[in-house]
């Protein structure tokens, strides 16, 4: 999968797809590129969701939804995806609320729309790499230190410890 130049749809399917998982969740957003209008993404609408345990996650439902369980190299968080007629995919990341407001993955996205010189950087740093190295690990490994100095700069914002950007 490669990036796509932005949608002005992404938007609405993000909201969309909130509004339908909010009766599961005590929070719903959207989240990632999709989230960060005219920034390049793969075209994957990104959904952060939040209970108080994990044990608490409505399977059944999200399955009625169409959203499948996928396995997850990431310590408390479950990640189940999503695949539409229109081939658009969503994953859905489930946290515990008790990390919801520190969570890297929103306090980058709320960055980005507050620093559009920071938003520039990383668009431009994306079409960079997908142009050297296609989609993959290069890509992905590729971004790591950007989106690290971005997300300590959200984190120092709020008052928050710099924490590693990928979750072991």
């Amino acid at each position: 999968m490669t990036i796509a130049e932005p949608e002005a749809r992404w938007a609405e399917l993000g909201r969309q797809a909130c509004i339908t998982l909010a009766p599961l969740f005590s929070a719903v957003e959207h989240i990632g590129s999709t989230a960060v209008p005219g920034m390049p993404a793969k075209p994957v609408i990104d959904l952060m969701a939040a209970l108080d345990d994990l044990d608490e996650v409505n399977d059944g439902a999200l399955e009625s939804l169409g959203y499948r369980i996928q396995p997850a190299d990431m310590p408390r968080r479950l990640v189940y995806r999503r695949e539409d007629y229109d081939s658009t995919a969503y994953h859905l990341h489930v946290v515990t609320m008790d990390t919801w407001a520190t969570r890297n993955e929103r306090l980058l996205r709320d960055y980005l729309l507050a620093h559009p010189e920071a938003r520039e950087r990383y668009a431009a740093l994306k079409r960079e790499l997908m142009d050297r190295h296609g989609p993959g690990e290069a890509y992905t490994r590729g971004k790591t230190a950007l989106i690290q100095e971005l997300t300590d700069a959200a984190r120092t914002g709020r008052g928050l410890p710099p924490i590693p950007v990928w979750e072991e």
